[in-house]
């Protein structure tokens, strides 16, 4: 029986999601609605009684502000709507996840007293009733598929008024059974054209070279007769093959060997992987000389020291092209997909705090400048921020680090960072908390969701340009109720010491996480007929690489199947052995006992061809702005407004940061806690002294100009963002995650050798710059092939690299924020200004490049940030800040918009090498800070920064006002006007 229940707000109350449609309307399309009125709808298809289905609607809805019925039947408290104009109604496609569905089907069971059956289920929709005389159709249609729903995964049904009063279609997006455990044999024995082919066809990803060497495998394969295997593959092993040799997996350009020369001083050199010549081999090198690094680029996520009990983990992901064909999902399975991440590091993490950032084309971008078949960046932004806030809120996870960054090059794919930061026990159950072995013998078990074609060729998909073509089904949307549960369950059986091994199921799915874990024992024997699946008709290929959310993979002793099991059911977590580890050398994968793949460990990890590469760098050059006429009052002004210096206060409040109320830094701080901070404090556990630091820096424009000191500035800001809320460097850590246009040579890529000698360049400086602070790597990624090629128009991101740094602070009551704190403090600028304006914030503004790139002088850094930390740890200043994107006079202004203070400064005072007043106030030149201190302070403050640059520039002073002394006379600019454009141009978007 098929029930339809209506859940809506009660005609007295207002309609928030409904109004907030509305003005989402207005400011997109200008269409004549002037009234939305929202509502959930459940359609229930399952053997209920009509007494039962009105008793679980009954028990669905908040009986305060909601009412119900069901079908066209009354509730005593809700009346029908008014007849609407159009009705737009949007559902899931089937086989999408539906978690509210999940989670309704779950209370339907508890509400009945019985869990329904594997061919009862309940799917949810949203129903819009669109009011305005004046709208059309094809207007009603446009908002349906341009703003409602992603018609990618979702169903958009538009009525008139009039049709949906005659009865609304039930939503019932069933998956179609059809017959599963079909295999097909490939045969490799063709031209290379067909090769590629293949490939091509299978969303493979492969390269004829890649192609050739599986061809080379299987004609030389030995004894696979005796399992039922012919010398073709079938397409359980090339599809096991293409995931494990994706570039998401393997990393093929970064393992590359790379010939590169330097065009502007004839250096060469053969450069075999980038990886281990660069980011591992520094790393290395600092690991030799301190003692807090405990497990880096070993597991899932980088584990440093932090006191005698626990250790702290920290991983940041990319999920860009997920998040490019579907945000909300993309963006949720990137958050919750990462918190797997620490869980699945050593013997599992505690997870403590999420951190997020976006790069997206400006919000504020001409529909017309969109290209056909990608979503505008305002959606994609409201998408994205709505995935992680519900991954996020939901998971019980707070936020302690976030940020956006524009630029009109990300119309063409955006980067979506998600990270988090998990504890872990030094010891567990007399184990080594970062420790994880697998012994032959050991049981295959997956734990958490089901498995559906969610997720299917995730990776290979991942390691492509987006196109046309790109696969609906590696779209994939997170659970973060059913992952809350699994990680509960997770940490339990970790405490009873009931696995040897646990590992995220991520990139791949089990082909992924299963692969790894064989050869660490050097070899596995897996049965998919027993994974559980989400509907039928999966085949064996898909069951192996579907990137379906929640699932993780252990190893568990033989010994512990039945406790871990019965623990499992305890905490409602499903839970399959599916197999066993062995030592055979041999990736063994069965279905229902028949042989569908036998491919040799060896060559499934270590066969695939090296990629060989010319790397060839030219500095660019570009014209300087004549900056003569310019005003700096009326600049400072403007600057305040753009996307890259302004508040996103509002969308970043909808996420929480005071979830375990252990935030000490929050990310807005002020008197008013509405300007950002330069970086979080946190509490590692409730009212210890001991925290963690978070901060991050990403430089895109830099890269226009050279990414070696791109890449140098950001591993700067990020360290001195640490400083600056009172941290030290000397446990500092920090994560590289490098996003990039496709760097490879080709016909679609006629300046690959450049945009890899770009990625070189970057990598010598990551190596040159953490060796010489001492901040060692301790996780990364790199997400290549950033580029679309959709509405028959190429869009490449500019290089991009996001550095993140973790530190740990021993007094989280000694921390520092950027507001001026009282009239009569003295302002100090610390380090030295350089007309260093080429890749700025005010030459952008400007419609600008330049040349001058901000460089880094480390060994002044490292003096400047000595000192400025036994200044915070004495308590000699009331604030401090660093200045980024803007200078200092964006700078100046926050601390005194966030203290709502005024400040009096000299301009001329400023220590500054040939530069101009605009140099000076806008100048992005690295390892600086602006202070306020007490001026009985003064004397010992001087004292300690001895040695280093710096000078008392000016004052903090009662009026609210910025008032700037230069020699062409003093401006004085009110705070109303500096906060005004701060905080209006994202208000409410």
């Amino acid at each position: 029986m098929n029930y339809r229940i209506e859940i809506s707000p009660l005609p007295q109350w207002s309609d928030a999601r409904g109004e907030g449609v509305r003005k989402q309307i207005a400011k997109f399309f200008g269409f004549p609605v002037e009234k939305v009125w929202s509502r959930d709808v459940y359609t229930v298809s399952a053997s209920l009684t009509e007494e039962e289905a009105r008793r679980v609607a009954s028990l669905l809805y908040n009986p305060v502000l909601q009412g119900w019925r069901v079908g066209a039947a009354k509730s005593s408290n809700f009346e029908p709507l008014p007849e609407c104009d159009y009705l737009v109604a949007v559902g899931f496609k089937p086989g999408v996840t539906d978690n509210v569905g999940r989670s309704a089907r779950a209370a339907v069971g508890d509400i009945l007293g019985r869990k329904l059956r594997e061919d009862e289920h309940i799917f949810s929709s949203t129903e819009y009733l669109l009011y305005g005389p004046k709208l059309t159709r094809e207007e009603a249609e446009t908002i349906g598929s341009k703003l409602l729903a992603n018609e990618l995964i979702q169903s958009v049904l538009v009525l008139s008024g009039e049709e949906a009063a005659n009865g609304i279609p039930l939503n019932l997006p069933m998956v179609n059974g059809r017959q599963g455990g079909e295999v097909h044999e490939y045969n490799l024995e063709v031209p290379d054209d067909q090769l590629l082919e293949i490939s091509r066809k299978g969303i493979l990803a492969l390269s004829l070279e890649e192609m050739k060497a599986i061809q080379g495998y299987f004609r030389q394969a030995q004894n696979r007769e005796k399992y039922g295997l012919g010398h073709n593959p079938t397409d359980v092993e090339l599809e096991v093959l293409a995931q494990t040799w994706s570039e998401h997996c393997k990393h093929k350009i970064f393992s590359a060997k790379i010939d590169y020369e330097n065009l502007e001083n004839g250096e060469k050199q053969e450069i075999v992987s980038c990886y281990k010549t660069f980011i591992q081999k520094s790393t290395r090198e600092i690991a030799d000389k301190v003692d807090w690094l405990v497990s880096v680029f070993s597991d899932n996520a980088g584990v440093i020291d932090f006191n005698d009990k626990i250790d702290l983990v920290y991983k940041v992901e990319t999920h860009n092209s997920p998040s490019a064909l579907d945000p909300y999902g993309g963006a949720m399975t990137g958050i919750v997909g990462v918190n797997r991440d620490p869980l699945g590091t050593g013997q599992g993490a505690d997870l403590l705090i999420n951190v997020w950032g976006y790069c997206l084309g400006s919000p504020f971008t001409d529909e017309k400048d969109v290209p056909e078949g990608l979503l505008h960046p305002r959606r994609l932004r409201d998408g994205v921020h709505k995935g992680v806030i519900d991954g996020g809120n939901q998971s019980g996870i707070p936020y302690g680090n976030g940020w956006e960054y524009f630029d009109e090059r990300y119309i063409g794919k955006p980067l979506v960072y998600c990270g988090t930061v998990g504890t872990l026990p030094k010891m567990v159950h007399g184990v080594r908390g970062a420790s994880k072995t697998i012994k032959p013998g050991d049981l295959i078990v997956m734990g958490g969701g089901r498995i559906g074609k969610d997720g299917i060729h995730g990776a290979t998909f991942s390691s492509e340009e987006l196109h046309k073509d790109s696969p609906v089904q590696a779209v994939q949307i997170g659970d973060p109720i059913t992952q809350k549960k699994l990680g509960d369950f997770i940490h339990e059986a970790r405490e009873r010491g009931l696995y040897r091994f646990i590992t995220d199921n991520g990139a791949g799915g089990l082909s992924s996480s299963v692969g790894e874990m064989a050869e660490l024992c050097n070899g596995c024997r897996m049965d998919l007929a027993l994974a559980p699946v989400k509907y039928a008709g999966l085949q064996p290929w898909e069951i192996l690489v579907s990137e379906a959310q929640e699932r993780m993979s252990f190893a568990v002793p033989p010994e512990k199947i039945d406790e871990f099991r019965q623990l499992a059911k305890e905490r409602d977590v499903e839970v399959s052995v599916l197999g066993e580890f062995t030592d055979d050398g041999k990736f063994h994968i069965q279905y229902n006992g028949r042989t569908v793949a036998l491919l040799d460990i060896e060559f499934m990890h270590g066969g695939l061809p090296r990629l060989s590469l010319r790397a060839r760098w030219k500095a660019p050059h570009f014209p300087e702005p004549d900056l003569s006429s310019r005003k700096a009052g009326e600049d400072l002004v403007a600057m305040m407004g753009r996307l890259n210096i302004c508040s996103d206060e509002y969308k970043a409040r909808q996420y929480d940061h005071e979830v375990k109320g252990l935030s000490v830094v929050k990310p807005f701080i002020g008197k008013c806690r509405d300007v950002a901070g330069d970086a979080t404090v946190t509490m590692v556990e409730p009212l210890s002294r001991e925290g963690v630091i978070l901060s991050s820096a990403i430089l895109p424009r830099y890269s226009d100009i050279d990414t070696y000191h791109m890449t140098a500035s950001c591993i700067d800001l990020g360290i001195r963002r640490v400083v600056a809320v009172g941290g030290k460097i000397d446990r500092t850590a920090g994560l590289d995650n490098f996003c990039w246009p496709d760097p490879v040579q080709s016909e679609k890529t006629p300046d690959g050798e450049y945009k890899l000698a770009q990625l070189v360049r970057a990598n010598q400086a990551l190596a040159d710059y953490t060796k010489k602070f001492m901040v060692p790597c301790i996780s990364g990624k790199d997400s290549m092939k950033n580029d679309s090629t959709r509405g028959g128009r190429k869009i490449s991101i500019p290089p991009s690299l996001l550095f993140s740094v973790i530190s740990k602070m021993d007094d989280v009551t000694k921390a520092v924020t950027p507001d001026a704190k009282k009239a009569g403090d003295l302002v100090y600028v610390i380090g030295m200004t350089r007309p260093e304006l080429g890749g700025s914030e005010y030459f952008a503004m400007l419609g600008a490049t330049g040349n001058n790139v901000p460089k880094v002088d480390a060994e002044r850094a490292l003096a400047t940030y000595r000192a400025v930390s036994n200044a915070t740890d004495a308590e000699l200043v009331h604030s401090l800040t660093t200045p980024a994107l803007g200078g200092l006079g964006v700078a100046f202004a926050r601390v005194a918009m966030a203290g709502r203070l005024g400040l009096e400064i000299d301009l001329g005072a400023i220590p500054a090498e040939n530069c101009s007043e605009l140099e000076v106030l806008f100048s992005e030149s690295n390892s600086r800070f602006v202070a306020t201190v007490p001026p009985e302070k003064k004397q010992e403050f001087e004292t300690m920064l001895s040695g280093v640059v710096f000078a008392e520039v000016g004052k903090v002073i009662p009026e609210q006002k910025l008032v700037l002394r230069g020699s062409r006379g003093t401006e004085e600019i009110p705070l109303e006007a500096l906060l005004r454009e701060y905080k209006g141009t994202l208000d409410q978007i």
